[in-house]
């Protein structure tokens, strides 16, 4: 069975509607990460913080906004038989699982879910939160921040990630921008170990391009869809 890594960036869900960070218009030329995506900016103004982020929950919720065909054939290719096929996605909205993919690693974090500092709980979140929104685990108010992985804090499962990229006989990197590690690194991984095909989807070269083996550049709701039917066309 072949074995297939896929890291997926905010290129893949920018077609469904929900906005980038680091393109021209993205989300980082409208606010300061610093104040909004830090630890230290947290601390400072949690009330600004949970703003910014009920602000995206809100629109990841919108009945406009939905998979694409890029997301519908990740999903098709992890159930096909032949393939077994792990997606690790850097971005933190839930198009993945409504397309259906199911063997999934959201490194940086979830929107729809909410950690309380003060009890370690994680917990399914689809309303705003308040600086004193209580935590429904343990009643305390003020510890309640949503799960994902700001600057500065580790990304989730990466023991898990660095196991599965050294096992793979194939790694596809869509829609990333190259320049935000560890994920960026993780060609450079798989490239380690020597035994896997690395290909890059995108838009446009990466950061990372020139280290791929494969580059096929366009919209990812074509290029992607393109690139999954010839796996599995070869397969049959």
């Amino acid at each position: 069975m072949k074995r297939i890594v896929i890291l997926t960036g905010a290129g893949i869900s920018k077609e469904s509607g929900l906005d980038t960070f680091r393109d021209a218009d993205g989300i980082w030329s409208k606010v300061r990460l610093e104040d909004v995506a830090t630890p230290e900016g947290f601390a400072a103004n949690p009330k600004l913080v949970h703003d910014f982020y009920n602000a995206r929950r809100r629109q990841l919720q919108d009945p406009a906004i939905l998979p694409n065909p890029a997301h519908e054939a990740l999903a098709r290719l992890e159930r096909h038989d032949g393939f077994r096929v792990l997606t690790v996605t850097q971005n933190i909205d839930d198009l993945h699982e409504r397309a259906g993919s199911r063997n999934l690693i959201h490194m940086h974090g979830e929107m729809l879910k909410a950690r309380c500092d003060m009890c370690g709980s994680v917990l399914g979140w689809t309303d705003d939160i308040e600086p004193f929104t209580p935590c429904p685990a343990c009643a305390r108010e003020g510890g309640l921040r949503p799960h994902v992985v700001w600057f500065g804090e580790m990304p989730l499962e990466m023991e898990r990630i660095y196991a599965e990229l050294a096992a793979c006989d194939l790694f596809i990197s869509i829609g990333t921008s190259g320049n935000v590690y560890p994920a960026a690194g993780f060609v450079a991984e798989v490239r380690r170990f020597g035994q896997a095909h690395t290909v890059e989807l995108n838009l446009e070269p990466s950061e990372s391009a020139s280290r791929f083996a494969e580059c096929i550049h366009g919209p990812a709701s074509q290029v992607v869809p393109d690139y999954v039917n010839q796996l599995l066309t070869k397969q049959k």
